[in-house]
């Protein structure tokens, strides 16, 4: 062994004594190293040389997080360290799953100063992934798609994106713009998905409107909206019930070409439901089919909502049949609905038909309903001596 590599070794843990470092047993038994396999402790104590590939095995085996910063702390002092991304990602995702964030920054901190290691997109992405998804710390994320090009390395259009969506699900709308708007200088070229997540955070922020004004932004920046984009869109309007421009919509993307999904639909119907209309709701399942557009569960189960909403109980179970006869099985909060409802207007035959249907599709019936049933078939005018007798 080197001088150099009996020098470095105390930089581990203040705790290891030289007595320590002559013995390797006591090493082995140190808090530090017990975070190491045997023979990877020996491969950090007693070669003169280590390739990338063993450093790298050193620190997968690292079970301490809190032993992550003091062995890349040896590890650097050593003469034949060569650092690269492929370690630094290492300690930056072991760091991560031990939210140690302010060990992260240290990490960072160290790239930014020694510049001796170069960084792609996708160590970035990481990190930005650790900040905005573990620490919840959205604005270091911005941060840190800032510091990008100090680095030499320039932001992919996914992580671009990733950002702006983050700062829009934390609805830092304040945020959005300043992201947006920096697109030029970190060298992005906006796409449909970006435009898209504008549209999703204008939406959410109640600025249904200039979400809207943002469809013509889209050939500008040589994109085309898709359904996502319509279907964003379309939810907006009809959260604040402004169903027929949601409509609107749909007819501008046939005339576009925009192939509209099976959300376009179950957003249409949805709204539509909302404003009492059953009929048009149902038509519209049936337009779907004709464009070829397969209705899922939702598709069903929203039409079917919409007449249980309307007291409509013996269409409600028509529909039923039908939804069962298609392979699609109604909700649990369905069958509550069509018993109470069968039950108020005293339709006995058709409460047992629904509640042997519940238990065909592994529903178990709660007390509320059984004491609900019992009341329609025995109610309280009818004398104990009558029920009897039947």
């Amino acid at each position: 062994m080197t001088s150099r590599s009996w020098s470095i070794l105390p930089i581990i843990h203040p705790s290891i004594s030289r007595s320590a470092l002559i013995h390797p047993t006591r090493i082995q038994k140190s808090k530090i190293f017990s975070t190491f396999r045997p023979d990877d402790l020996k491969s950090l104590d007693h070669k003169d040389w280590l390739s990338p590939k063993e450093v790298l095995k050193i620190f997968n085996s690292l079970r301490n997080p809190e032993s992550v910063m003091p062995v890349l702390d040896c590890v650097s002092n050593r003469k034949d360290f060569k650092p690269n991304e492929a370690l630094y990602t290492q300690v930056i995702i072991k760091l991560g799953q031990a939210r140690m964030f302010d060990a992260i920054e240290d990490v960072i901190q160290r790239l930014k100063i020694e510049k001796q290691c170069r960084l792609s997109d996708v160590f970035f992405y990481n990190v930005i992934k650790i900040y905005g998804n573990v620490a919840g710390r959205p604005e270091r994320a911005v941060e840190t798609l800032f510091d990008m090009p100090k680095f030499h390395c320039w932001p992919s259009v996914k992580t671009f994106n990733f950002v702006l969506n983050m700062v829009v699900s934390a609805k830092r709308f304040d945020v959005v713009h300043k992201v947006y708007a920096s697109a030029p200088e970190l060298g992005v070229e906006i796409d449909a998905c970006c435009l898209n997540i504008l549209v999703k955070g204008l939406c959410k922020s109640g600025n249904v409107d200039a979400a809207c004004q943002l469809l013509d932004e889209f050939p500008k920046q040589r994109c085309r909206p898709n359904a996502r984009t319509f279907s964003t869109l379309m939810h907006g309007l009809c959260e604040i019930d402004r169903v027929e421009e949601a409509w609107a919509l749909l007819e501008r993307m046939e005339r576009e070409g925009v192939y509209p999904d099976t959300v376009v639909f179950n957003v249409l119907i949805s709204g539509l439901r909302k404003q009492g209309k059953v009929e048009e709701g149902m038509e519209l399942l049936e337009r779907m089919k004709l464009k070829g557009c397969c209705p899922n569960a939702g598709s069903y189960q929203e039409v079917l909502y919409g007449v249980l909403d309307s007291g409509r109980f013996g269409k409600a179970k028509e529909f039923m049949c039908w939804m069962i006869g298609e392979g699609v099985s109604p909700s649990f909060v369905s069958y509550k609905m069509m018993i109470y409802g069968l039950c108020k207007e005293n339709l006995v035959a058709d409460v047992v038909w629904i509640l042997n249907q519940m238990v065909e599709q592994g529903f178990v019936p709660e007390r509320w309903m059984w004491r609900r049933i019992l009341q329609t078939i025995f109610p309280r005018n009818v004398s104990h001596t009558d029920i009897m007798e039947k």
